[in-house]
């Protein structure tokens, strides 16, 4: 280990000479002008480079062709009679989120939530031997009563864990009445997790044992993850580090970012509805500075202009191939304003913010770009943003869409060369190695002389 960490001194010594690459322009592509109602959510299937999947709040699920960015007629998914609140923007219920299975290509099973007249609900679907066209009777995992139409929550999002976590708000209303953001027996105000079983009989999930109050020994929800949240519209997962990055809607005065970085994040309490960001609301149910507490690491204002906004839609990590230097970088988004930001969080250290109001706000095509209310990825990584409107944008380098730049073996940040800062993240894994995995470049499980050769020898100078 001594004479690989006198190799690393060397090799960071030469990264930290080398040039910085320089940023690449980028801009939106408008891939969906027309046909969608209302969408809410985009997805990709696992192992499918040539669809998107689009969620319309009435009750159905579409499918972009990415080949020729046009929108299959008929729907994979419609519950529409299922669905109640769907068809007006002005509310927040609706068909919410949607995510697949990572065993899909052999399952083919997938998961919805969905509000209905009195409850929120988790169910799961199958695809059919048609591949565009899902079976149309579902099993409900998961149901509970909602006592009012907003904060519903709604997003879905499978771990590289291989657990589902699912997004549920505080029930609406004003100021969480019943406090039940912090109430551990209630599922609003939360981030759950389960591990859904393949087949089955219900509730067609079971409990991870690692699940911060799993085992009966108290009155807490065994699904829950992390507590305290208003109303976590929408998270993810960096496909690279499994880091959760989860946007949180503000009440009165501020929209946050929360980050849980891979293996963290059981039991976390982000202080709704004593905190709301980083400034306290004065209301009883926890107490505002308690160290038990998780601070965002991102807050805004409640004030019009490019600096603030009233809503957060919460993004994605770039980690698509056409764009290297963007590598690592969280796009995000304010609702109600229409502003698109973006920054790095690496270490705990915030960097690079930048609003991309100038380059993003406006398509390729001349289309305004506003009331984002989702991001998604592509299998490859490139980033999607829908707007209620009905439109789906795809950022691309300003010079034009293209096929992917493949990327260096070792380039274990993604920001097109290989260099110190990756040799880091191998060192950092050395030996064997759980999930996700970046060093491992030889995919054996373990990160030894090998990977280190590998990346060496597309090493950057």
């Amino acid at each position: 280990m001594k004479a690989i960490s006198t190799l690393a001194v060397t090799v960071l010594a030469a990264a930290l000479a080398a040039p910085c690459i320089a940023q690449t322009a980028i801009d939106t592509k408008r891939i969906i002008n027309t046909g969608l109602v209302y969408p809410t959510c985009i997805a990709h299937a696992p192992g499918d480079s040539t669809r998107l999947f689009v969620l319309e709040k009435a009750g159905r699920v579409r499918i972009i062709n990415l080949a020729d960015n046009t929108l299959v007629a008929t729907s994979f998914l419609d519950i529409d009679p299922l669905v109640t609140g769907g068809a007006s923007i002005s509310d927040e219920q609706g068909l919410l989120g949607m995510a697949f299975d990572p065993d899909y290509t052999t399952n083919g099973q997938f998961y919805v939530y969905y509000t209905s007249a009195t409850n929120d609900n988790v169910a799961r679907y199958t695809v059919s031997s048609n591949p565009n066209i899902a079976n149309p009777t579902g099993v409900l995992l998961m149901s509970w009563v909602d006592p009012y139409t907003n904060h519903n929550g709604g997003c879905l999002q499978f771990g590289p864990d291989g657990n589902l976590y699912i997004g549920v708000g505080d029930g609406g209303s004003q100021n969480d009445p019943g406090n039940r953001a912090q109430n551990l027996a209630e599922k609003l105000g939360k981030v759950h997790r389960i591990k859904p079983t393949t087949g089955g009989a219900s509730p067609y999930y079971t409990i991870p044992t690692d699940n911060p109050f799993a085992g009966g020994a108290t009155t807490a929800d065994d699904t829950v993850w992390t507590f305290g949240m208003r109303n976590p519209w929408r998270f993810s997962f960096d496909r690279l580090t499994g880091d959760l990055w989860i946007g949180d809607v503000g009440q009165n005065t501020v929209e946050e970012i929360d980050f849980q970085a891979a293996g963290t994040g059981a039991g976390r309490n982000y202080g709704w509805r004593c905190a709301e960001g980083d400034i306290t609301t004065g209301m009883t149910g926890c107490t505002f500075g308690d160290p038990s507490l998780t601070a965002p690491i991102h807050t805004y204002r409640h004030v019009s202009g490019t600096t603030g906004g009233y809503s957060v839609t919460g993004g994605v990590v770039y980690r698509g191939c056409r764009i290297p230097d963007l590598q690592g970088t969280y796009f995000f988004a304010e609702y109600v304003n229409s502003n698109i930001w973006s920054f790095r969080y690496v270490g705990g250290v915030k960097s690079d913010f930048q609003n991309r109001n100038a380059t993003l706000g406006t398509s390729a095509e001349g289309a305004v770009v506003n009331q984002i209310v989702a991001f998604g990825e592509d299998e490859s990584g490139e980033v999607y943003m829908a707007d209620h409107g009905g439109q789906i944008y795809k950022i691309i380098p300003a010079s034009g869409d293209g096929t992917c730049i493949p990327p260096l073996v070792g380039d274990l940040d993604r920001n097109g060369v290989v260099n110190g800062a990756d040799l880091g993240l191998l060192l950092a894994g050395w030996g064997t190695c759980g999930t996700p995995c970046p060093g491992d470049l030889d995919f054996n499980g373990v990160i030894n002389g090998a990977d280190l050769g590998l990346l060496l020898s597309n090493w950057t100078l």
